[in-house]
C-alpha cells in the first residue's frame, strides 16, 4: 500500500478580513501604542492593506493614528528592530 502525496493547493488562500469591522471598533486610538504596533513592520513602516486586510476606511484611520503617535513620541519614526 503506497500513499500518494497530494499536491498542495497554492491557489486556496485564507480570506482576509477587516479586524475593525469584525470587532465593531469605530475609533482607532492613537494613544494605544501596543495596538498600533500590529500595523507596523520591523523598520517602523506602516503595513499596507493587502497585508493587514483592513478596509480603506480603517486603513486611513490607522495611518492617521500612527502619524499622531509618532509626533507625540509614542511610536518611533524609524528603528532597527521594533518587534
Amino acid at each position: 500500500m503506497t500513499l500518494v502525496n497530494e499536491p498542495i493547493n497554492r491557489t486556496q488562500r485564507i480570506k482576509k478580513y477587516c479586524r475593525f469591522r469584525k470587532s465593531g471598533i469605530k475609533y482607532v486610538d492613537y494613544k494605544d501604542a501596543n495596538f498600533l504596533l500590529r500595523f507596523l513592520n520591523e523598520q517602523g513602516k506602516i503595513l499596507p492593506r493587502r497585508i493587514t486586510g483592513n478596509s480603506v476606511k480603517f486603513q486611513k484611520k490607522v495611518a492617521v493614528a500612527v502619524k499622531r503617535a509618532r509626533q507625540l513620541a509614542l511610536l518611533p519614526y524609524v528603528t532597527d528592530s521594533l518587534k
